[in-house]
């Protein structure tokens, strides 16, 4: 993996070959990008960061999983990420290590799911958003090292505007 400051949050862009597939489409992993606090809220609770993997159908559709992330125990994948962190905006640092980001992903597997918009300009509609119900925990340090470099860089919250949210089992 390789981790790039764009300037606007933390980017892990990946090598292909990491596929999800989603009510029979298959989208595969661009990049993972952090926000804080999260963009995302679960009956009204906010959350201390958030974890956006953006994935890409052939079609170029976009589903983006997103992780949200709470204040606990130190998290393996944010660490070896952080671990990678390029000194300037702009660089890119190529890992020496592998990550399997299946570890980012909260045990218990539930989600809401939703089509909505990218969060970041152009705010494009027509994504599918698949938001995991379990929180990962973070540690105090790694929220540190990111509120340092990004004190705030998440979307406000918007308004549903007639959207469904449906809810897995």
């Amino acid at each position: 993996f390789r981790v790039v400051d764009t300037g606007r949050t933390v980017q892990v862009n990946v090598a292909p070959g990491n596929l999800i597939e989603v009510m029979g489409r298959s989208f595969e992993l661009e990049y993972v990008h952090f926000h804080r606090p999260s963009e995302e809220r679960i009956d009204g609770k906010p959350f201390d960061m958030g974890a956006h993997l953006v994935h890409k159908g052939a079609d170029g559709k976009l589903a983006v999983v997103a992780v949200l992330l709470e204040r606990g125990s130190a998290q393996p994948v944010v660490q070896a990420v952080w671990n990678n962190l390029p000194l300037e905006p702009g660089n890119e640092v190529a890992a020496r290590s592998k990550i399997d980001l299946t570890e980012l992903l909260p045990s218990e597997r539930r989600y809401y799911t939703y089509m909505g918009s990218l969060t970041t300009p152009p705010c494009r509609e027509g994504v599918l958003w698949v938001v995991m119900k379990t929180p990962v925990h973070i540690s105090p340090e790694q929220l540190s090292i990111f509120a340092r470099l990004y004190p705030m860089n998440a979307r406000p919250i918007q308004a549903l505007h007639g959207r469904r949210i449906k809810e897995s089992n």
